[in-house]
């Protein structure tokens, strides 16, 4: 990292400019679309998928499993480390940013910032580390290609929704790049100008997004998630979805939080969660990559239904950190919170995090004005617009934290990059199906168990 109080100066914009371009003869921007699907890969997918569950909670595998079986993009959802290996073999730029490591469309959406206002990025850093861009552009593909195939659209409209993802975070990589360092760094995509930018035939769908995101407050939370009491306020059991929980590993990362969240927050927040006090706390089923994993729920409370929701969430190490080397953070819940502060254009303002002996986690707020769009129900034109979303927000995480001089004038002005995404977006989907039939095979043969969804 350069160090600003050095009087030597940064390569001027032009000096870059020309090393972008020089790039298209190290990687030809066609080549993108390179993806040799494999053979029968039968073992590795089943090892893969049983070291993805390493370290969860033996009684909720089955759950895990019974979400990553019930489609192929529920399965590419819970094997980001799998693309990971499969990623590594393909060819990059060398140019690096903070990648989320796990850039697929269900990870973007709607959240608040401190100032309570809305705005859409990516909202999962599990994965995040500093690593080539492609890979976060390719996953992103990939996840378009799956989610239109799950939702009943043509492949023309597959493969478009994945090319206009691209072609999104090509033109605003180019915008950024012309803009000064700050302006970029500020950016941010509120709703107003998400639903702006969005076709009038697609806007709707966005309206209802943000509306819905909206009402999810801390009081919303609070009547869905817990009952009021003689004691006070107390989490309702939800098995196997919400319980309360004498597991050890979870005291013990509420000891961590007890000991060390504090010291990783601002002094002002500081004083804001000191006129709470911890009223509850229970463990929580999230996600599909997440399932099994120990995530808590903390209840905050003050007086009558002044309360508030921190989910404290296991952290492990990157699934790209084979490849792209280890992380320079203290530790894999540090990795995270440095992550999504770097990527996101506003941060949860409680987002902190704790260590202990055997755990690491990190905190946030539980579903405090989130919301995503339901990909299932889109129509092919309305997930074009959510493609150009996701390809605007990871341009914009991708420029605050790369070179946006040097990647924009790579891609260029043509739609070459834009086509070479979506052909490796549609070749990857192809062997994400394959991968899943293995999964599937594999329960049918009642080798893996399985448990039905009760989300």
């Amino acid at each position: 990292m350069h160090d600003p109080f050095s009087p030597l100066p940064l390569p001027s914009r032009q000096e870059r400019r020309a090393l972008g371009r020089a790039l298209r003869v190290t990687l030809p921007r066609r080549d993108h679309a390179q993806f040799e699907a494999a053979g029968d890969r039968t073992d590795h997918i089943l090892a893969a998928l049983h070291a993805g569950a390493n370290g969860c909670m033996t009684h909720l595998l089955p759950l895990r499993f019974g979400r990553m079986v019930a489609s192929p993009f529920a399965f590419f959802r819970g094997t980001a480390g799998l693309m990971a290996a499969d990623l590594a073999g393909t060819p990059v730029t060398g140019e690096r940013v903070q990648a989320s490591g796990d850039a697929h469309c269900a990870n973007f959406g709607a959240f608040a910032t401190g100032e309570r206002n809305l705005v859409f990025d990516l909202n999962d850093f599990d994965e995040t580390l500093r690593a080539p861009w492609e890979w976060d552009v390719r996953r992103l593909a990939t996840s378009l290609v799956l989610a239109a195939r799950e939702a009943g659209h043509s492949e023309a409209d597959a493969c478009f929704a994945a090319r206009s993802a691209a072609r999104a975070y090509r033109l605003h990589l180019r915008t950024y790049a012309r803009q000064h360092h700050l302006d970029v760094w500020y950016d941010r995509i509120d709703a107003s100008e998400a639903l702006a930018d969005m076709a009038a035939d697609a806007r709707a769908h966005g309206q209802a997004m943000f509306a819905k995101a909206s009402t999810r407050t801390h009081l919303h939370t609070l009547k869905k998630l817990a009952v009021q009491t003689p004691a006070g306020w107390r989490l309702r059991d939800d098995p196997p979805l919400l319980v309360h929980t004498d597991d050890a590993l979870a005291e013990t990362m509420l000891d961590g939080v007890r000991a060390g969240y504090l010291d990783s927050v601002a002094p002002d927040r500081r004083a804001l969660l000191s006129r709470y006090h911890l009223a509850d706390w229970a463990l929580k089923v999230t996600g599909v990559g997440s399932c099994g994993r120990r995530v808590l729920v903390l209840l905050l409370a003050a007086d009558g239904d002044d309360v508030l929701f921190l989910q404290v969430k296991e952290a492990r190490p990157s699934v790209l950190e084979p490849y792209a080397g280890p992380t320079v953070a203290r530790n894999p819940a540090h990795r995270v919170v440095r992550g999504q502060q770097l990527m996101q254009a506003a941060t949860d303002p409680f987002l902190g995090w704790a260590s202990g002996e055997g755990f690491c986690g990190y905190v946030r707020q539980l579903r405090d004005l989130k919301g995503r769009f339901e990909l299932q129900a889109v129509t092919p034109r309305t997930l074009e617009e959510i493609a150009e979303l996701c390809g605007w927000a990871l341009a914009r995480a991708h420029a605050r934290t790369g070179d946006a001089v040097v990647l924009g004038a790579y891609l260029g002005r043509r739609e070459t990059f834009d086509e070479a995404t979506a052909a490796f977006g549609v070749a990857y989907a192809d062997q994400a199906e394959r991968d899943h039939a293995v999964l599937a095979r594999a329960v049918s043969r009642g080798e893996i168990a399985t448990e039905a969804d009760l989300k």
